[in-house]
């Protein structure tokens, strides 16, 4: 055999190593169902217990929301991550700060804030979340004022509080992060804590909560049980399960990677929202279609994540800027589906025919378009050569 015949089989070797030792990923990633439509769905928590001034913010939302259409003629949507209690400043501080009393969203105060949000649900364009009875573990938040003046002030204010304003590491509720790094929680306590928030939920909304997302990111195996438990169907996430705040006070404790469509040990479907819009911090509305582009060519959807404080003080930029990205996305895909995430996790879970592509061509550029997220990869198939007949079959898709 000559040399010029080891040549090829020594690189086809080396392409066959570099597969096998990315087989994990690259096998999740093709069975990962392919969707037949661009889709775009704008996710935004923190909505709720909170400043009063979310009212006018709501409307103003719904207004524009309202009027921009799908090829269905479908309204674009927002999901609401509700939050459903923040401090009761005056009773906390007539207390001495010794002991935690929430200002829950059925006060009359509140009245207007889920006034709004009624409004938009019947409309059809808000779909609301579980995102949690609080925006922070309520012990956790008492035992920090303890120490820290600013966290003891926030906690006593006599106006509705923006939990915007908390340091981050104490905006997780499912774990303690009093003081750095974190501690877990009591199983039991995370039980009673899912089932009061559900309790919280169903209240405003006459049902129970279908989909949830942890605030922060930050949650646990045994938020899951609990969650499932309650009844929840679907789990947004960021593509990882982070269970913990690390000493500097980062999300941590990596235990879990997920794709869209792959199921919780307790049987939730799993969705990913790993695009941010946050036009506060600067973010222009060609990030949103940019972000669009790059999802549909993966035939992923494409969530987006923003917040409420967007919509504050800087409201009428945030808007115009959520507006125009919208439109954006329209005018570069005339056939975008504005969809909710339960429905879309239906649509993946049941392979529906109307969602999931099934023609051949197109599931294999959507896969080939995904692989070099993976890490690592990427670097291993431009060295070894492999990312030349890649990227070949990929543009002939």
């Amino acid at each position: 055999m000559t040399v010029f015949l080891w040549i090829p089989l020594a690189i086809v070797a080396l392409w066959l190593v570099v597969l096998v030792a990315f087989a994990r990923p690259l096998l999740a990633r093709w069975r990962e169902p392919v969707l037949r439509h661009p889709v775009l769905v704008i996710e935004s928590d923190d909505w709720g217990a909170g400043p009063l001034e979310q009212a006018k913010a709501l409307r103003e939302l719904a207004a524009m929301l309202g009027r921009i259409r799908d090829g269905t003629g479908r309204p674009a949507l927002m999901t609401l991550g509700m939050v459903f209690e923040v401090p009761d400043g005056p009773r906390i501080l007539a207390d001495g700060g010794t002991t935690y009393h929430g200002l829950p969203l059925s006060d009359p105060r509140f009245d207007e804030v889920c006034a709004a949000i009624k409004e938009g649900i019947a409309a059809g364009v808000f779909v609301p979340q579980l995102h949690g009875q609080a925006h922070y573990w309520p012990p956790a938040l008492l035992a920090a004022a303890q120490s820290d003046a600013s966290v003891r002030t926030w906690l006593t204010s006599p106006e509705p509080a923006a939990t915007e304003d908390l340091p981050s590491h104490l905006q997780s509720r499912w774990v303690d992060a009093a003081t750095l790094p974190s501690r877990p929680l009591d199983a039991a306590a995370i039980d009673a804590a899912v089932t009061f928030e559900c309790e919280s939920y169903r209240a405003l909304f006459a049902a129970a909560p279908q989909v949830a997302v942890a605030t922060t990111f930050v949650w646990s195996d045994a938020v899951e049980r609990a969650w499932a438990r309650a009844g929840i169907d679907t789990v947004i996430t960021p593509g990882r399960r982070a269970t913990c705040r690390d000493a500097s006070g980062a999300p941590g404790g990596v235990d879990a990677r997920m794709l869209n469509g792959d199921r919780a040990a307790s049987g939730m479907t799993y969705l990913v929202r790993d695009v941010y819009f946050e036009p506060i911090k600067g973010h222009e509305p060609e990030r949103l279609a940019a972000a669009l582009a790059a999802r549909t060519r993966q035939g992923r959807a494409c969530l987006i994540e923003t917040h409420r404080a967007n919509f504050f003080g800087a409201r009428a930029a945030s808007l115009a800027a959520l507006e125009r990205g919208l439109r954006r996305a329209l005018d570069e895909w005339p056939t975008l589906r504005f969809v909710a995430p339960l429905e879309l996790a239906r649509a993946i879970r049941e392979r529906d025919p109307d969602w999931i592509a099934t023609r051949s061509l197109p599931r294999l550029a959507a896969r080939c378009a995904r692989i070099a997220e993976i890490p690592r990869f990427r670097r291993a198939a431009y060295w070894t050569g492999l990312m030349l007949p890649l990227s070949r079959c990929n543009r002939r898709l």
